[in-house]
């Protein structure tokens, strides 16, 4: 029984080693021009802002328990009140153009955040990136992420432009943004879509919130494309432009029996007080039923009083004074209003003269945005224990959800068993899983993992096996060369 236990334990030991290492934190995705999982290591990678107007500080942290993914840490916030800003470069831009983009990102709160950021910017490649980290003018592509504060509470999306007419950057802000989730302790999952027909679609949590269009007037502010016309700047409207449509009418005067003063609502002249109405009755009495307690001492607790209940004489119609009822007054006009009519000298309603726009152009394209350099977070906000984690970026939208599916749906699974109460054996059955989907996948190096286990155990059962056989038999090997020593002693003795 004691070597089928240890059997038993080192298989299911094998397999949560085997699932530990299914459920690992994500290290890399295939076909993603960059995904960053915020590993041990993320120090290599990443550049804390040397600027000093970014005086916050950064903290490799793990998520709030239950952990779904456990040793799974994230890049979070440090510090309270104070500008945070941290950057990566790409070896060799990212040019979306004719593909579309996508940028994917975890959230996880481990504060209520009252007003601050929580957004990741698309840095532009240029000139202007340097390489000692962000500054105020570092410029971005498309900047994404929920913003909070005061009246504000916002998933962002904004599209820095260049107009192909003037060369000037404007910022195109999505008007219709979704709203965020930010509840302390959980996680959420961030996707912007860029698609090559104009797209843009905003996820959370892989369910679409928002989808517009780059070519719309009516999705962006301001339009990426601007207007053909505009009002003509040099344009007054004359002095003598009549816009009032309507005019009080000069003929009309307040009749003489108007009275302004009378009142809405008056006494009912026709109610009589009902006939069982009890106008010398309280509308409460003392509880005729009630006794005093046994225990009750007038000289220490007062003079006893019954609890008051209500007059059962008043249920009929009714006790104390009689009021009337109140009805419509006939004779209430309200306030006489003078009566409106046409206005002969209306003109119209102005506005100025359209004239062409010297800033006009039209982008068939504007999905195809500038290459980006690199990837960043600045943040100006009031709380700490904001955690960024597993940003991807690619062109293929396929990409960013089947990693959304080994990192946040997993470490959301498992973190749901765990609340519910299956414990650590329900998360071991939820990695046992991928285990299985990673042995799948893996199945050479799972293969030796497995052969190399087994023949552990093989070779510990045939060590063991001598010491069993010892047990069972009451003294083994060593007792039975004593037995047989006994015997000859004893034969010796009948031969003298």
């Amino acid at each position: 029984w004691i070597h089928e236990t240890w059997q038993n334990r080192g298989v299911y030991m094998f397999a949560l080693a085997a699932a530990a290492s299914a459920a690992a934190p994500l290290e890399s995705v295939d076909g993603a021009a960059f995904f960053e999982p915020f590993s041990s290591d993320w120090e290599s990678r990443w550049l804390v802002s040397k600027d000093a107007d970014f005086q916050g500080t950064w903290i490799h942290e793990a998520y709030t328990e239950p952990e779904g993914t456990p040793g799974d840490k994230g890049l979070m916030v440090g510090n309270e009140a104070k500008k945070h800003a941290v950057s990566h470069l790409f070896k060799e831009p990212i040019d979306p153009k004719g593909t579309g983009l996508v940028v994917q990102y975890e959230l996880h709160m481990k504060k209520d955040l009252k007003c601050g950021g929580a957004y990741l910017k698309l840095l532009t490649a240029s000139e202007e990136l340097d390489h000692d980290g962000f500054k105020a003018e570092t410029p971005y592509t498309i900047m994404f992420g929920p913003d909070k504060c005061g009246g504000t509470n916002k998933v962002h999306f904004i599209l820095r432009h260049k107009s192909p007419a003037t060369g000037e950057w404007e910022e195109k802000h999505l008007k219709k943004a979704p709203t965020p989730l930010l509840a302390v302790g959980e996680t959420h999952l961030y996707t912007a879509i860029v698609g090559a027909d104009n797209t843009v679609t905003l996820l959370i949590d892989n369910e679409e919130k928002v989808k517009a269009s780059l070519l719309e007037s009516d999705d962006f502010t301001p339009p990426v494309n601007p207007p053909k016309e505009i009002d003509d700047p040099d344009d007054k409207k004359p002095d003598d432009w009549v816009d009032t449509a309507k005019i009080d009418d000069p003929e009309a005067s307040k009749p003489d029996d108007w009275d302004e003063e009378a009142p809405r609502l008056i006494e009912d002249p026709a109610a009589e007080r009902p006939d069982t109405w009890e106008p010398d009755e309280p509308l409460q009495i003392p509880d005729p039923t009630a006794e005093a307690p046994a225990d009750w001492d007038a000289d220490e607790d007062g003079e006893w009083e019954a609890p008051l209940v209500p007059n059962p004489k008043c249920k009929p119609s009714g006790c104390g004074e009689w009021k009337r009822p109140q009805v419509a007054n006939p004779a209430y006009k309200g306030k006489w209003v003078q009566a409106k009519i046409d206005n002969p000298a209306y003109v119209g309603k102005w506005a100025p003269r359209q004239i062409d726009n010297p800033a006009y152009y039209y982008d068939a394209a504007p999905h195809d945005v500038m290459p980006i350099g690199g990837v960043g977070i600045e943040l100006w906000t009031m709380q700490d224990g904001i955690l960024f984690d597993n940003i991807l970026v690619a062109t293929d939208p396929r990409v960013a959800e089947e990693a959304a599916e080994r990192t946040f749906s997993a470490r959301k699974a498992a973190a749901a068993r765990l609340e519910r109460g299956d414990g650590w054996l329900g998360a071991a059955s939820f990695y046992l899983s991928l285990a299985a989907e990673y042995a799948r996948e893996n199945a050479l190096p799972v293969g030796v993992a497995v052969c190399a286990v087994l023949a552990s155990i093989v070779l510990l059962c045939c060590c063991r096996a001598p010491a069993r056989a010892a047990e069972a038999g009451g003294g083994g090997v060593e007792g039975e060369e004593e037995e047989g020593e006994g015997e000859e002693e004893e034969g010796d003795g009948l031969v003298n």
